[in-house]
């Protein structure tokens, strides 16, 4: 599932072509994704200006005229593609799983993508966004000056879950993932099965600006493609290949000094990759 980095990027990507634009047409080719689609939806969004696009956790998230939000997630294998207005295409040669075309009135189009079907649209009154079911239980963005030492400290001390399952809490802190959490830890020094609560002030304190720079890197790298992502231009992100941990099971630990092997072991039905040696 695309993460934070992943979003953003995606974000970026959309806002060129979208943001500040009308929609002049809109191709609805299923009625469901995860959840049913909104009744009337490509009638409620054509002719409607994109005022603004933006992220909350790993949403996004256009900002309509008249004080309504669509909501967008990319699930497990969506993406959204790019095609520029030189570019068109011909409703014949769309592809089976591009279940959402919006295009915009300078003939640009944006195709929501998604094989597996686990992502979603939907629309919501502006004012309503935080108090609605994906939204209101969420916690504070990890970029955002409310996710700090002493809120995370906060966290900690009440937990007594293993810190890499506080960590993917969204409830405690939204848009991290399994890879960028594993490698924060990593970088941090911390064991992933550490308990929260047993986290020194210190270790708190250390871990708040190394997550905000994991994912500033995963950003400026366009992500991570393992499997399914992609950049809204096709190209593909190449954060994988900073990876000091994730997905490096039986290799030898980059950090200097250290002759230890990273583990793979599993949590909560997820995998967590670590140096047992200089992760204590």
């Amino acid at each position: 599932m695309p993460e934070l980095p992943e979003v953003e990027t995606v974000k970026n990507g959309i806002i060129p072509l979208l943001a500040g634009r009308r929609l002049v047409r809109v191709i609805q080719r299923r009625d469901k994704l995860r959840i049913p689609l909104p009744d009337n939806f490509a009638e409620r969004l054509r002719g409607r200006r994109i005022e603004q696009i933006t992220r909350r956790a790993k949403y996004l998230l256009f900002h309509l005229d008249g004080a309504e939000i669509l909501i967008c997630h990319l699930g497990m294998s969506g993406k959204m593609t790019l095609v520029a207005a030189k570019d068109r295409l011909t409703p014949d040669e769309f592809e089976k799983h591009d279940h959402i075309i919006l295009e915009s009135d300078r003939h640009d189009l944006v195709i929501f993508n998604d094989p597996r079907r686990f992502g979603l649209m939907t629309l919501c009154p502006a004012g309503e966004l935080d108090q609605h079911a994906l939204f209101r239980h969420m916690g504070p963005e990890p970029l955002g000056n409310e996710f700090n030492g002493d809120y995370l400290r906060g966290k900690t001390k009440k937990s007594r879950s293993p810190v890499k399952n506080l960590l993917l809490n969204q409830r405690v802190v939204v848009g991290l993932g399994n890879i960028y959490v594993c490698e924060a830890l990593f970088l941090a020094g911390i064991s992933p099965e550490k308990k929260a609560c047993d986290l020194s002030d210190d270790e708190v304190e250390n871990l708040v600006p190394i997550i905000r720079d994991v994912l500033q890197r995963a950003i400026e790298a366009g992500g991570s493609t393992l499997k399914d992502y992609a950049r809204v231009d096709g190209e593909l992100g190449y954060f994988q290949h900073e990876f000091r941990v994730y997905g490096r099971a039986g290799e030898a630990c980059l950090k200097v000094g250290c002759n230890g092997e990273i583990t793979r072991i599993i949590q909560s039905n997820r995998s967590t990759f670590y140096c047992p040696r200089c992760q204590d």
